[in-house]
């Protein structure tokens, strides 16, 4: 990804594949704001009064040289179990939110000899419009939370809304976060939700154009 029309046309083909702009912003590593402006970008360049839209302040985050790479991906989540290894003596569950945090938390758990659980982010269902109906969800098909201490895994924080979510769910079915991790800090926070919070890269806006 080099540029911004690079963006729009990766944002135009996940759109047109029926994804929500909420899946779109998960897979570019962007907030929901600019998935949504990077989707209207990819109909038309101008607004109605023929005025250039104005993009959202954001900054893009692409780790596909890891991703698309199984030991890159590897080493890396090493390094992030790294992170987590002196945090908390009873963990014994790792979270990994879906969809790019889930391969990451795999090699933390296994690192870590913890069991994996994921979490779907209830921002996979957003597309414009209302989000208090919207709820995220835990799969059957890894480890529960059954009161256990865990981590919790992602690759980017952009926000901090996805994170907080997490945390809060993963309260909800009687568990405790004990620290999180992720690859990518766009907000730059210590902690969310009393939840310490660890990076491997902090990416933090010195300044903004008007």
């Amino acid at each position: 990804m080099k540029n911004i029309d690079d963006l729009i046309d990766s944002a135009a083909e996940l759109a047109e594949r029926g994804l929500s702009k909420g899946e779109i912003a998960d897979e570019l590593n962007v907030s929901k704001e600019t998935a949504s402006w990077l989707v209207s970008r990819s109909g038309a360049t101008t607004t109605t009064t023929g005025q250039k839209s104005h993009s959202p302040h954001d900054i893009h985050v692409d780790w596909s040289a890891i991703g698309r790479d199984s030991a890159r991906l590897t080493h890396v989540g090493r390094a992030v179990a790294d992170l987590l290894s002196k945090q908390g003596d009873e963990v014994d569950l790792t979270i990994g939110i879906e969809k790019a945090g889930a391969p990451i938390a795999t090699t933390v758990a296994r690192e870590l000899d913890t069991d994996l659980g994921t979490y779907a982010p209830s921002k996979h269902q957003w597309d414009d419009g209302e989000t208090e109906d919207l709820s995220g969800s835990f799969s059957r098909n890894f480890s529960q939370i059954r009161g256990r201490e865990c981590y919790v895994v992602d690759d980017t924080i952009t926000s901090g809304t996805t994170m907080t979510e997490t945390v809060e769910a993963i309260r909800e079915q009687g568990g405790e976060p004990v620290a999180c991790a992720v690859l990518t800090d766009k907000r730059g926070v210590e902690d969310i939700e009393g939840v310490p919070v660890y990076s491997l890269v902090q990416v933090l806006r010195v300044g903004q154009s008007e």
